[in-house]
């Protein structure tokens, strides 16, 4: 059956439900609701019963409906199979427990600042969660995607005795840059209200730490450079190149070009599944690098299919020698 079938048919009641349920036991909760609690479950915040609705309904619909958008590019490949599936699977949990933890937490209570949210509400959701994901990705997963055949394979260059070809090609992702880039500015504002002795010295000592890791992770996710050469594979990361990975040429089996997006292997960034890991920054042609042992490594990069046959033919000609 198609999936998005499946998705929707599943997804229109448990979004009815997020709307039945509270308003069922209605006139047993505390308007406004406890929303959030703190360490130790204590309450620390509140929202109206209209708004808890909403907020139900945007947890749960927001990804549903993204998962229906995405649903047709995720199938072509085991890996977005699993994705795709493990998302709905946990999703199909974790936003109706939260729902559900809430209003137990608020049943038959006076006043919202009452109500006590155990951890064992919070224990079994994530559970609950992590193993439907697991479930739904590992029995959807269907058969592994047929590897091309050999006429599909990347021409393989000629190269001239004693000829040594290096071929080099980068790809940049604006939106992890922009968000480096707004990082940065955060670090730059929070130094100088550091130097100026601002009183707000708390805030600094969680928020500086945590901008100074999204300013790194971004740079390192904002741009991925790839160099074949005689010496091997060179994948540098950031605007730097470093760090970098080097794959010898003796641990290659064969180069491909393919192209790819992001809902086939499960998103954006750096992603990966036993024997498959793929370095995502924007769907379309990709360098897969297939190992000796068995495994492979998908880039995503401009030119790809150059890139393979040079790789193709350092590999014979290391065979010949």
């Amino acid at each position: 059956m198609n999936p998005r079938v499946i998705a929707a048919a599943w997804g229109l009641p448990v979004t009815v439900a997020f709307v039945l349920v509270p308003l069922a036991v209605r006139d047993r909760l505390p308007d406004p609701m406890a929303t959030h609690w703190g360490n130790g479950g204590r309450v620390d915040g509140s929202m109206s019963f209209s708004g808890f609705v909403a907020m139900g309904l945007l947890l749960w619909g927001v990804p549903w409906l993204a998962l229906l958008v995405g649903s047709g590019w995720a199938h072509a490949r085991r890996e977005g199979r699993m994705f795709w599936w493990g998302t709905l699977g946990f999703m199909s949990v974790f936003a109706p427990g939260v729902s559900l933890s809430t209003l137990v937490a608020n049943l038959d209570v006076p006043v919202w600042t009452a109500a006590h949210l155990t951890a064992w509400h919070v224990i079994a959701t994530l559970a609950g969660s992590a193993a439907a994901a697991v479930a739904a990705g590992y029995l959807a997963r269907g058969e592994p995607g047929q590897p091309p055949s050999a006429d599909a394979r990347p021409p393989r260059l000629r190269l001239r005795e004693g000829e040594r070809t290096v071929w080099v090609s980068r790809v940049t992702n604006p939106w992890p840059a922009a968000v480096a880039a707004a990082a940065g500015g955060g670090v730059g504002v929070l130094v100088v209200l550091r130097f100026l002795g601002s009183g707000a010295g708390a805030v600094l000592g969680v928020t500086l730490p945590a901008l100074v890791i999204v300013l790194l992770l971004g740079l390192l996710s904002a741009s991925v450079a790839v160099r074949v050469s005689g010496d091997g594979v060179a994948i540098g990361f950031g605007p730097f190149g470093w760090p970098a990975r080097r794959i010898r040429l003796r641990k290659i089996d064969v180069a491909l070009s393919e192209t790819r997006h992001p809902s086939q292997v499960g998103g954006w960034g750096f992603r990966g599944l036993p024997g498959s890991a793929t370095i995502m920054l924007r769907g379309g042609e990709c360098l897969i690098i297939r190992y000796r042992s068995g495994g492979q490594l998908a880039i995503s990069i401009d030119d790809a299919s150059r890139g393979a046959s040079l790789i193709n033919a350092l590999i014979a000609e290391r065979v010949e020698q």
